[in-house]
């Protein structure tokens, strides 16, 4: 039987084989079809959500441990800083904030508790985990003393009512002429001025503060002597100057006034 001849590469109506790249004068080579994965932008994501979701649960649990939680409630306050309070007062008056998580306790919260003491200007808070609360007083400054009635009383620079004073000879503060009835006085606010802007040396050899009108301020001091102050415009230097003058030795006669009205030109007598 006669053989067929092969048909020739190239001619019209030939069939690609499968699996192989057919070209002029190319042999037939095998080729291989790899199948990429799709993008995983969605898996990403997914995990990310899932990430912050259960960051926000352990950070919620944790926040509100810290606000509910009984271990964190107040049992102790530390009271510092008082001279014209006592710390069983503010014990009494921060009462109400036993049992509170220290972590829901703020300084306004103290200051409205606190708003009655007149003393207390401000205060600082520190929590002590787990059940302290260390409360710092800021107290106003005394400058003098004012009588009211047959007793005395501390006022600031503001003429303040701060405490009682038990006994007058205890308080090295100036007492100042007219009592309580002069607090609201253009001359009772003159004196105080001058008393805040006085050293605590100076201020507590004060025995009495008086003025005839806002103009003549007189301050007595230990030994019988005297400060002619004048107004109280530029006392911050008369300070200074009244500080220097009792601090020089004693001359061979002494000093009974020391007039500070010009403080550029002190005078004694």
């Amino acid at each position: 039987m006669a053989r067929k001849p092969p048909r020739p590469a190239g001619r019209s109506g030939s069939t690609p084989v499968p699996g192989h790249v057919v070209g002029t004068g190319d042999a037939p080579r095998s080729g291989t079809v790899l199948d990429f994965p799709g993008p995983r932008r969605s898996h990403r994501f997914r995990n990310t959500v899932l990430t912050l979701v259960s960051l926000a649960v352990v950070l919620g649990g944790l926040v509100a441990f810290a606000v509910f939680s009984p271990v964190l409630a107040l049992q102790t306050i530390v009271v510092q800083g008082q001279s014209l309070t006592t710390a069983d007062e503010i014990d009494a008056a921060l009462e109400p904030l036993t049992g509170t998580s220290l972590t829901r306790i703020s300084r306004e919260d103290v200051l409205e508790l606190l708003a009655d003491k007149a003393p207390i200007e401000d205060v600082r808070i520190a929590a002590e985990p787990p059940s302290t609360l260390v409360v710092t007083l800021e107290e106003r400054k005394p400058v003098a003393v004012v009588r009211e009635g047959s007793e005395f009383v501390l006022i600031d620079s503001a003429g303040q009512h701060l405490a009682g004073v038990a006994d007058r000879e205890d308080v090295e503060l100036p007492l100042i002429d007219g009592g309580t009835d002069a607090a609201d006085s253009a001359m009772f606010s003159a004196i105080t001025e001058v008393l805040a802007e006085l050293p605590d040396p100076v201020l507590f050899r004060l025995t009495s503060a008086s003025a005839g009108s806002v103009d003549s301020i007189k301050l007595s001091l230990d030994g019988d002597r005297t400060i002619f102050w004048g107004s109280s415009e530029r006392s911050g230097e008369k300070a200074l100057v009244v500080e220097a003058m009792l601090a020089m030795p004693a001359g061979d006669q002494p000093v009974k006034e020391f007039d500070v009205s010009t403080p550029d030109r002190p005078v004694t007598r």
